[in-house]
């Protein structure tokens, strides 16, 4: 009895010491973002938040586009993610599900693929891009991310598990055909494989700075993170207002995480009770 409460009194203590530890980088975040830059690099450090955070705020939106990159980033980050989940669930479907010729063969070099450095790729498809005419646009940051070999791979391995061939065969037999029993069927037992595959990948394409930087040539249609590389300028770097405008370039994650994670704990505690 008293090993296991000194058990549960270990594990609170460890859980706690790990949320200190996640929040903590958020919390200095904020403390940075509200105080000066000369405050900033104080000795000892200010561990207090400081009264300079809507000035902050107010300088990032007075020195870069915010609402314009933020406006395109949203729009990147939601079309890149339906995309993805789409076309990963359907890939990661038929190969968990269906056999056809060469259907092994193509997942391994599928697997192949993630050996090989993204930044790899950049010169190539910078190149497709140009022949396309989709240089400048922001077509050039949504197609090429709209699959990607992680995503079909997790979907596979979820969707061996959790979709039992028995459920297909019973679809098959009511007269569904491919994407009937796909969209019916396939779709909702994955769901807590998609909102975890969501968040990934939105979180991903926001914060995309690489590929943005060297695609979108044109200023007038940056995304979030290159607008807020506009802060560090050669003579000048102001950590406040840079830290500021990171502050508010993550509040939008947050809530996105917020919502989809607990959508993700619901559809499996859904799916714990079904079974």
């Amino acid at each position: 009895m008293i090993w296991t409460r000194r058990g549960r009194v270990l594990t609170y203590l460890a859980m706690t010491a790990g949320v200190v530890i996640v929040l903590f980088p958020y919390y200095w975040l904020t403390v940075m973002a509200s105080n000066t830059t000369s405050e900033i690099y104080a000795s000892p450090p200010r561990l207090t938040f400081g009264g300079q955070l809507a000035h902050n705020i107010g300088q990032v939106f007075a020195k870069v586009d915010f609402f314009g990159s933020l406006l395109n980033t949203v729009l990147v980050a939601v079309a890149t993610t339906a995309l993805v989940l789409f076309f990963d669930s359907l890939a990661a479907f038929t190969f968990a599900k269906y056999r056809f010729p060469g259907s092994s063969a193509l997942f391994a070099v599928l697997l192949a693929t993630f050996v090989v450095p993204t930044q790899l790729a950049a010169i190539p498809q910078f190149a497709i891009m140009a022949d396309f005419g989709w240089v400048g646009s922001l077509k050039a940051l949504v197609i090429p991310a709209a699959a990607n070999a992680f995503g079909i791979f997790w979907m596979r391995q979820y969707c061996q598990g959790a979709l039992p061939d028995e459920l297909l065969e019973a679809a098959r037999m009511d007269g569904c055909g491919f994407f009937r029993t796909y969209l019916s069927v396939a779709l909702p037992v994955l769901r807590p494989a998609l909102a975890f595959l969501g968040i990934f990948t939105f979180v991903t394409a926001w914060n995309d700075y690489l590929w943005p930087l060297v695609v979108l040539i044109d200023s007038n249609h940056v995304t979030l993170q290159v607008a807020l590389a506009q802060l560090n300028t050669v003579y000048v770097k102001d950590y406040s207002v840079v830290m500021a405008g990171t502050l508010v370039a993550v509040v939008p994650l947050l809530v996105v995480f917020l919502f989809g994670a607990r959508h993700f704990v619901r559809n499996i505690a859904a799916g714990a009770l079904k079974g």
